[in-house]
């Protein structure tokens, strides 16, 4: 409302927020200090109060290239000061650490890819054996050749019955520990990209008993330990290390990840020098406020909302349960592999039904999903997601199943679980060694000099310093052939692929 030509009235006041409803934020900012200081600075800049003179360049004006840069508020001189006086950052990375049960604990803005980065950086030194699990994402790949680890690969079985990844087996661990005993750690990633579940406190008896650390890429389990149904968080089930992907199931923003420790085996100082190796130094404070918030809530209201979730997954399983020839993936499977209960992931070779195809209805309906290919479909459910959206998606889900449905076909494992790499040459040391581009088939029988995956899931089918064979390439090309994107190449067609020049 305008008086005369002044200025308008000031607003109305807010109403005071709730503290009965976990999902107003402002009940939080008592207990998630960044987010206190991100909602002070927004409300100061909105009201004309605060007028920086630091970057970020747009200086809080949205009538230049829009309201994208709503919300964009620096850590230094936005949620502290430029020499971090306040410690709004350490508080809130001392609570988490607090809730999590760990002893370092830092907010990464560049996501579990960081995170995992940062641990293998931390885990030895140039030229050390790691054992690890080859099913790894290509982040925690490349944070190998970053630190220049060897790497010790340990395959998980694949399912014959849904085609798909296993549990990292202990006693795999076991032998390939016994087989390098100079090795300095192991690291797998638990929950999958698919869902399935191992025994992490198994894995990390086997890697205690060999005195060293067990470092779990966690990036799909930022909501475990919430729920009796759910697995304890890696921390929990005995871990030395892991990274959690705060915006993964969590309500952060993208790229929000936290990275967790205990001391012992691993040492707080060689972890802090290496996060902040790979880390900016423009820190997004809106990120690192959504991180703080989501641990908040969850401390409030954690219980309850897994509850919710839990009950949504389980609904949507049973309503897809009654589709012909459908599998909906459950625990356990046949390896003893637990299956976590927030993952709706349905398998459709008996359905004759295309994923390709199904996710193009799904999208024209306004469902994207994470991931499908020809034979899978996986969608992410979280504690943001209600009773009416989880209901309409299994209702859409099955009627384009029904729409595509064809002749049944076999299981058949995707790209990135069937194939078993032979190593040639260190990741680093290929890396780093002149390539040349050559046509793929006559690229069979070289060493790879790049990291091709199909994504998502973005699990390298070959990786550098691996030999290229034709069940690898024959892999990737099925993949594309079946409307999988393939990632990280030079040549995303596959006609060519880099390779380590010849001597």
């Amino acid at each position: 409302m305008v008086s005369g030509d002044g200025p308008p009235d000031p607003p109305d006041p807010p109403d005071p927020p709730d503290p009965r409803d976990p999902l107003d934020p402002r009940a939080l900012r008592a207990d998630a200090p960044l987010l206190d200081a991100w909602l002070s600075f927004t409300a100061g800049a909105a009201a004309g109060a605060v007028r920086p003179f630091t970057i970020p360049g747009h200086k809080q004006r949205h009538d230049m290239v829009g309201a994208v840069v709503a919300g964009d508020v620096p850590l230094y001189a936005g949620l502290d000061t430029m020499k971090l006086a306040r410690g709004v950052l350490a508080d809130a990375e001392r609570r988490a650490a607090a809730f999590w049960g760990a002893d370092w604990c830092r907010f990464s803005v560049g996501g579990s890819t960081h995170g995992n980065q940062a641990l293998a950086l931390a885990v030895g030194r140039p030229g050390d054996e790691v054992v690890v699990g080859r099913t790894l994402h290509r982040s925690l790949l490349l944070g190998i050749v970053l630190a220049g680890l060897r790497p010790v690969w340990v395959r998980p079985g694949v399912d014959a019955a849904t085609g798909l990844p296993g549990s990292m087996p202990a006693d795999a661990v076991r032998r390939a520990l016994a087989e390098h005993p100079a090795a300095v750690a192991v690291m797998v990633g638990d929950p999958t990209y698919v869902g399935t579940t191992g025994d992490v406190a198994g894995l990390a008896a086997v890697a205690h008993e060999a005195g060293v650390p067990l470092v779990v890429d966690a990036a799909w389990g930022a909501h475990f330990g919430l729920h009796p149904s759910l697995p304890p968080h890696a921390l929990a089930a005995g871990a030395d290390a892991m990274v959690i992907s705060a915006h993964k199931t969590l309500p952060a923003v993208s790229q929000g990840a936290v990275v967790l420790a205990r001391n012992g085996r691993l040492d707080a100082g060689r972890l802090e020098r290496a996060f902040e190796a790979t880390h900016t130094t423009s820190p997004s404070g809106a990120i690192l406020a959504s991180i703080d918030a989501a641990r908040a809530l969850l401390e409030r209201s954690g219980p309850e909302l897994a509850e919710g979730l839990v009950r949504r997954v389980a609904r949507a399983r049973h309503r897809l349960e009654g589709v012909p020839g459908l599998v909906v993936l459950r625990g356990p499977l046949a390896d003893g592999s637990g299956v976590e209960a927030a993952k709706l992931v349905v398998l459709l070779p008996a359905t004759g039904a295309s994923g390709v195809a199904v996710e193009q209805g799904l999208l024209d309906a306004g469902f994207p999903v994470e991931l499908a290919d020809r034979d899978t479909i996986v969608a992410v459910v979280t504690i943001a997601d209600d009773d009416r959206a989880v209901d309409a998606f299994a209702a859409e889900l099955a009627a384009q199943i029904e729409r595509h449905r064809g002749p049944a076909r076999p299981v058949v494992p995707g790209a990135a679980w069937a194939v078993q790499p032979e190593q040639v040459l260190d990741p680093r040391e290929a890396f780093f060694a002149p390539a040349e581009s050559v046509p793929a088939g006559s690229a069979v029988g070289r060493v790879c000099a790049e990291l091709v995956a199909p994504y998502p899931p973005g699990v390298p089918v070959l990786a550098p310093g691996e030999r290229i064979t034709a069940a690898a390439l024959d892999a990737l090309l099925a993949a594309r052939r079946a409307g999988a994107r393939i990632a990280y190449a030079a040549d995303p067609t596959l006609a060519t692929l880099a390779v380590v020049r010849a001597q």
